[in-house]
């Protein structure tokens, strides 16, 4: 199939119907008159703004989430803003379907309304980039700009969006670290289309940076500042915020991600296929079968999961597993890669080992046989040698990975998480066994299926 006929075919599936665009335009004018009652009835100063891909157009059939930002004036202190801001998000989410508090910056309400999702989203009215005081407050300069420069290019948009979800590179959040949806529509404005964005998909990683806006002429200040951070933290792509020369949009964008996203474009380009955008996925597996295959073992520490959120917790997961991994790489056991993640209570770090155990014995490198240590060296030790003038000895070690993994955390060995280090002090350790929940988890682990550069040929 040549590549006009793919592309084609995709777009009749991921373009919403005029239905659907009817449907949500009553949607969206349906929130602004409640909001908008809602503020009239509290007596605030607020205005109702919706943002994100929805107020863009950008979105794909059936993924239609409403992001509605209340916006309150600049000089409303922090503090006031938030508790107003909640204030304001309860009250119009009362005459929604269901609401829940959520956490972010700042506290925000999640809602149902007629079967769709809407955040509430409290937020500074700012008018260009030295207004901004909150994280939250440049989506509202984001979708302005979107929407004054992507002249009709919507569907483009919406081709990148479904390719990188079908080759699993989109999503900004840290579980992810990939393409934002922002950074998607930025693309498409720089390079015109689709297919010339994959195609600069090599170029792109070569210069590194994209200044769409022109920030490098205009406050060049900002923005070398921004170029040389994010240049030291060794990020794949540096695209300068074109509503705030101080941001990176793509600070979040992992290397692997971009490693997927630059396989794919070059493979999609080669031979093109609809199972670039809706992959068929072979995600079921038994890992005791990977493990069988390979001759591997997999270590599983499970633990009570901190009260922490997303951003927080992660990152004190991924310490902790580097911690695990270096320590056991030290003391002998060769470690293929590691996982970790969470469910409700609970959090869980996954290891693969080349063995569970070791030798009994380790040869120890002492002092020179006649120094002090070295005569502390001799008296220390049961089976002692001399080879040149340097002392060696023979020691006996603890067989079994789990014990000396037990033994370790139990002696504050292992560089943890700050937050998750008494959680992980009170873990289970299970060995060549998950339980039921992780098993898919572990096969997808083992096995490398989810991340397989190769899975769309």
């Amino acid at each position: 199939m040549d590549i006009n006929s793919v592309i084609e075919g995709i777009l009749q599936k991921i373009r919403p119907t005029e239905g659907e665009r009817a449907f949500l335009n009553e949607l969206m004018r349906e929130l602004e008159d409640l909001s908008k009652e809602t503020i009239e009835e509290l007596g605030l100063n607020a205005n109702p703004h919706f943002v994100g891909s929805l107020a863009k157009d950008t979105y794909l059939a059936g993924d239609h989430d409403v992001d509605l930002f209340l916006a309150f004036p600049l000089e409303t202190p922090l503090e006031e803003l938030r508790e107003r801001g909640l204030e304001l998000g309860k009250a119009i989410a009362k005459k929604l379907d269901s609401h829940e508090v959520a956490y972010a910056e700042h506290p925000y309400v999640r809602a149902t309304y007629r079967g769709v999702k809407v955040d509430l989203v409290p937020c500074y009215n700012v008018k260009g980039w030295k207004d901004v005081k909150t994280a939250v407050d440049r989506s509202i300069l984001h979708t302005k700009w979107v929407n004054e420069h992507l002249n009709g290019r919507n569907d483009e948009v919406r081709l990148l969006k479904r390719f990188l979800k079908g080759i699993n590179a989109y999503g900004s959040e840290i579980y992810v670290r990939g393409f934002s949806g922002y950074l998607a529509e930025i693309l498409i404005i720089k390079y015109g289309s689709f297919l010339e964005v994959v195609k600069n998909a090599d170029l792109m990683l070569k210069q590194r940076v994209i200044d769409p806006e022109g920030w490098l002429r205009k406050e060049p200040e900002s923005a070398m500042k921004t170029i040389k951070r994010e240049t030291e933290g060794d990020k794949p792509l540096i695209v300068i915020d074109p509503v705030d020369p101080r941001r990176n949009v793509s600070a979040n964008l992992s290397w692997e991600r971009y490693g997927v996203f630059y396989f794919g474009s070059m493979n999609f380009l080669e031979e093109p296929s609809i199972n670039f955008f809706f992959p068929r996925r072979s995600n079921n597996g038994d890992y005791r079968l990977e493990l069988r295959r390979k001759g591997s073992h997999i270590l599983t520490l499970i633990f009570n999961k901190p009260n922490l959120v997303d951003d927080l917790l992660l990152p004190q997961l991924e310490r902790s597993a580097r911690g695990i991994e270096k320590v056991l790489e030290r003391e002998n056991f060769r470690v293929f890669g590691w996982d970790v993640g969470y469910a409700r209570d609970w959090a869980f770090i996954m290891l693969e080992l080349d063995r569970l155990e070791r030798e009994k014995v380790t040869i120890k490198e002492g002092p020179e046989f006649f120094t002090r240590n070295g005569l502390d060296f001799y008296r220390k030790n049961e089976r002692v040698w001399i080879k040149g003038k340097r002392l060696y000895a023979e020691k006996t070690i603890e067989e079994n990975v789990m014990n000396v993994l037990i033994g370790l955390i139990g002696r504050d060995q292992i560089s943890l998480g700050k937050s998750i280090t008494d959680s992980v002090r009170n873990t289970d350790v299970l060995v060549d066994y998950v339980p039921k929940e992780l098993e898919q988890r572990a096969y997808l682990f083992l096995s490398k299926e989810e991340w397989n550069l190769k899975k769309q040929q």
